[in-house]
């Protein structure tokens, strides 16, 4: 478990306390002796309880301590070898580096001492389940050693078919870390059973390096269901603090960086009946050439080019996509004349070709654009959401107690 503790052994104590009664007699005074088994530490409710069955792989060590301090935890395998593993920030439990074993006897020693170096060790033994049939493997959008702008969350899903009952997702969760450098507050945000987003309580600072681990690996996901392989993956925040914003009242956007102004450009946004969103959307893909094609889309099918001007098949240039509904920046030069003007456009964010490239080579996915009065909220998940929220709000999407709040939330919270 990393550094081991310093153990000061009954032994040591009593040798200590001679040592002490000897000085004290030759100097003319007296010393009282204290005898080493008589700690007056109290170990309880020690978890896994003791000789307990069907442990799953994933359990952590808890305990609880009175008249005393913790000195010493120990999780021993068959053959009496320390497993690895490190305490929790909060010090209240103990957490194994990997998964255990299926099937395997384990044993536990807690050690507490109390204000006079006395210590007292618990023992006891644990079995975990045997291996399940039933594995369901969460994933990560992000990309490993990739870099993206400030508001890129981090975006975990499990498979579309499966979704985490509400009792145990608080137990899941805390089975997702996350570590930053600088350290900054963050969290997890459950949009719905199979879908969580975790970002920093404001954008992430520039140059942030962000470390994930989904240490999900044989731990109850509900039913019969358990996790399949643990997920790492490392990314970092861009060095550059750029943003963008768009203002429906000028029918401009500007480009922000380091908190200044780099350059604005004229725009167009969504004409009635095809609104654009406002809220704080973020970079999702960036297209240097593709083709939007509503023909596909059912109020298209059977339609001929021409005949609605909301169906149409046409190449784009220097598109930024922000939502999963269709709303991009690109390239639009048969709109130059209203840009700056008037709403023409289906939705997207319509700029020239140049202002097109500019803001194209600009910006990163994870750059954030914040869209403001169009009248039309951005809705929840259409697109990566999660700054969308206020602080607040986010936290309330957490089935854990805010950062530095503690651990789990009162049960009757989430009921």
């Amino acid at each position: 478990m990393g550094t081991p503790f310093y153990r000061r052994t009954g032994l040591t104590a009593f040798v200590g306390v001679l040592a002490l009664a000897v000085s004290a007699a030759c100097g003319g005074g007296s010393a009282k002796f204290v005898d080493p088994d008589k700690s007056v530490v109290e170990i309880s409710s020690v978890t896994p309880k003791k000789d307990a069955k069907d442990v799953p792989v994933t359990t952590e060590l808890e305990w609880k301590i009175e008249k005393g301090e913790l000195i010493d935890v120990q999780l021993l395998d068959p053959k009496g070898k320390k497993v690895k593993g490190d305490l929790a920030k909060d010090k209240k439990s103990w957490i194994p580096a990997e998964r255990l074993e299926w099937g395997t006897k384990y044993s536990i020693k807690v050690t507490g001492t109390d204000k006079n170096k006395l210590d007292k060790t618990s023992k006891s033994t644990f079995t975990t389940m045997d291996k399940p049939g039933n594995f369901i493997s969460a994933s990560l959008f992000n990309g490993d050693g990739r870099s993206y702008g400030k508001a890129m969350p981090v975006i975990m899903d499990f498979p579309r078919e499966f979704s985490v009952p509400e009792d145990q997702r608080a137990s899941v969760e805390k089975r997702l870390r996350v570590t930053t450098e600088p350290e900054q507050p963050g969290a997890w945000h459950w949009f719905s059973g199979n879908h969580l987003e975790y970002r920093a309580k404001e954008f992430w600072k520039p140059g942030t390096k962000i470390n994930v681990e989904l240490a999900l690996a044989g731990h109850p996901l509900g039913g019969d269901v358990y996790g399949g392989e643990d997920v790492k993956m490392s990314m970092n925040i861009n060095d550059d603090d750029r943003e963008i914003k768009v203002s429906n009242e000028k029918k401009s956007m500007t480009a922000f960086e380091n908190g200044k102004s780099v350059k604005s450009m004229d725009i167009s946004l969504g004409k009635k009946g095809n609104e654009s969103y406002s809220g704080t959307m973020t970079v999702m893909e960036k297209l240097e050439k593709t083709e939007f094609n509503t023909f596909d889309e059912p109020q298209c099918k059977g339609k001929k080019e021409g005949e609605d001007d909301d169906c149409y098949k046409t190449k784009i240039k220097y598109a930024q996509r922000l939502t999963w509904s269709g709303q991009f920046i690109h390239s639009a030069p048969w709109s130059v004349a209203d840009q700056g003007k008037r709403n023409v456009s289906h939705g997207c964010v319509n700029v020239s070709e140049k202002n097109a490239k500019w803001i194209f080579e600009f910006a990163s996915v994870g750059t954030p654009v914040i869209v403001e009065g169009t009248g039309f909220e951005l809705p929840a998940q259409d697109g990566f959401t999660a700054y969308n929220l206020s602080w607040e709000d986010f936290l309330k999407g957490s089935y854990l107690s805010p950062p530095g709040e503690g651990d789990d939330k009162k049960d009757d919270e989430k009921d």
